[in-house]
């Protein structure tokens, strides 16, 4: 099993089960144990900034602010620098914890050794 997961989410409310299913799998891989690296891109950019996931619903699906705390807690979660510019989103409105960096950061953590990635 690998020891890290990379996931990168491209998807937000306009598509709804994709963006929970990066989020849910993010937050049980780091409930197992594993070290988890969440990358927010596109749409799913917005989750960085306090109170929006609390705007996003699913039904039958776990909320998305528990997931988001979750992988905080025990996992870290990256706004793409692109992305946050296209919104004007800067490293002082994102949620704590987040961190604002690049492809080629994407890249390193991606091709590291005993790491999966995986893009929703």
């Amino acid at each position: 099993m690998p020891k890290k997961l990379v996931i990168k989410v491209t998807a937000g409310p306009e598509a709804a089960e994709r963006c929970s299913q990066a989020f849910t799998v993010a937050a049980v891989a780091v409930a197992s144990g594993v070290e988890v690296s969440l990358w927010l891109t596109g749409e799913s950019s917005w989750f960085a900034l306090p109170g929006r996931a609390a705007e996003f619903e699913l039904p039958h699906a776990a909320p998305l602010p528990d997931l988001l705390d979750s992988i905080l807690a025990g996992g870290r979660i990256t706004l793409c620098t692109q992305c946050a510019a296209r919104r004007e989103i800067t490293e002082k409105d994102v949620l704590e914890g987040v961190r604002i960096a690049g492809a080629q950061v994407f890249v390193q953590e991606a091709m590291a050794d005993d790491t999966q990635a995986l893009v929703y």
